[in-house]
């Protein structure tokens, strides 16, 4: 069985589609970049890095693509411009396989703690809310017991979205009046979930990022009252940035990796941009697991970032 035999073709087509708009302008780009030139020289790694950067790879992540392409020409003597693509997709997906996070093993979730416990934290407008809903609808489809809990208390529509995604999937949600305290839809939430057998738990919670001192200690508090039902939760904090936002993405992972203690990201709206090069540099420079991407409006097109195929989508097999 291949290695990556389990990546369906519909994952593929999906992973395909959704990155298309990106696709399309880094290789127009890099046609720009090589034209005229048969092999690659410094002027072609001059204009190479310039591609990099403006497709938000990010500086420092570029630097370090180039440098291995630079390693990679010394040692070939002879590297064609034919062969660059496959060059940079090999090179961009050993970087990213060596920055010590395992891709995700699917929608799963470990046999030894249940429930397992997701907040998701992230800004207004990124998609947050959406990417709980087909988080819900995948663990759903695996077979499991899902939980949302509407921590979101600050704004009725986000408290609104949360329960038109748990009618839409089918699984129960708990919820308070706007304004109550987060912690404690987080406590009842858990309660309830724990009573009633839940295999996983996910927790919206506000999407606010102008005061950092206050989401610190708000998300601090709705971690601490979590620990009071389920000792080690939360299991995993998501992050959710989205992709169209190119480098304020990267501002925002810097603000809340800062803020709160988070193990995972997910990087939305990628079907939208040509901006999708973020992945790539969030995913090296944060050392953090990018566990999802989000490819579309569909509930299947949320997917697990797998960094192989993903750079083989982006710039072909």
């Amino acid at each position: 069985m291949g290695i990556f035999s389990f990546f369906s073709k519909e994952k593929k087509e999906t992973l395909d589609k959704g990155l298309s708009k990106t696709k399309e302008s880094v290789f127009s780009k890099i046609t720009k970049a090589i034209a005229g030139k048969s092999k690659v020289d410094d002027a072609v790694l001059d204009n190479l890095e310039e591609v990099l950067i403006t497709s938000d790879v990010g500086v420092d992540t570029t630097l370090k693509i180039i440098d291995r392409i630079e390693k990679r020409v010394a040692r070939d003597k002879y590297v064609t411009t034919q062969e660059l693509t496959a060059i940079l997709r090999d090179e961009i997906a050993s970087l990213l396989t060596e920055n010590n996070t395992e891709d995700a093993e699917g929608f799963s979730l470990p046999e030894d703690k249940k429930p397992y416990v997701i907040m998701v934290v992230g800004v207004n407008g990124v998609g947050k809310t959406t990417t709980i809903g087909k988080l819900a609808y995948q663990f759903k489809k695996a077979g499991k017991k899902v939980y949302l809990g509407a921590a979101d208390t600050f704004r009725a529509a986000a408290v609104e979205q949360l329960v038109i995604w748990s009618e839409r999937v089918g699984v129960p949600i708990v919820k308070q009046n706007m304004g109550s305290d987060p912690a404690s839809v987080a406590f009842d939430t858990l309660s309830s979930a724990k009573a009633n057998g839940a295999d996983v738990v996910i927790i919206d919670t506000a999407g606010r990022l102008h005061n950092k001192i206050n989401l610190m200690n708000e998300l601090t508090k709705i971690k601490n009252v979590m620990k009071k039902v389920i000792p080690d939760a939360p299991h995993e904090i998501l992050l959710v940035l989205d992709g169209s936002t190119g480098q304020n993405a990267f501002e925002q992972a810097k603000q809340f990796t800062a803020a709160t203690e988070v193990n995972a990201l997910a990087v939305t709206k990628l079907d939208g941009t040509a901006k999708g090069g973020v992945v790539i540099g969030i995913s090296d420079h944060f050392r953090i697991p990018v566990k999802y991407i989000g490819l579309g409006e569909g509930m299947e097109d949320l997917q697990v970032f797998r960094k192989r195929e993903f750079v083989n989508s982006l710039f072909g097999e």
